[in-house]
């Protein structure tokens, strides 16, 4: 089990850009990890992941292109870098991780997958 700190949220208005950190308490080269967000009344949504040593990484339809995800594989640290930030991006991102996944068909997108979870840092995007 690691602890996971998320920091770097804020307000920022559509267009703009924003990075997210996610500091582990532990070596997580290893494991899957994850960035998922929940807005008001929406179910927790995968954002992005990545995958042990952080040779594949995945991201949602909606932010394919605008979002990056990737490792500081010595500072045990993983970051998201959103760009062209829009309205729909707003919400409380998670991070997340999972030395394996629960189940042998979970996917990286599934909540249920991770074992391992920050408290959360709080993004809203404006118009």
């Amino acid at each position: 089990q690691v602890q996971l700190v998320e920091s770097g949220g804020g307000s920022a208005q559509a267009g703009q850009s924003l990075t997210l950190s996610c500091a582990a308490s532990g070596d997580t080269s290893v494991y899957y990890m994850a960035w998922f967000r929940q807005a008001p009344g929406q179910e927790r949504e995968g954002v992005a992941a990545s995958y042990p040593r952080g040779v594949h990484s995945f991201y949602t339809a909606s932010v394919d292109g605008r979002f990056t995800v990737s490792r500081d594989l010595r500072q045990n640290t993983l970051l998201l870098v959103m760009e062209n930030l829009k309205p729909e991006d707003s919400g409380m991102y998670f991070c997340a991780a999972a030395r394996r996944f629960a189940a042998w068909s979970s996917t990286w997108s599934d909540a249920a997958a991770y074992a391992d979870w920050g408290q959360g840092t709080q993004v809203t995007v404006s118009t």
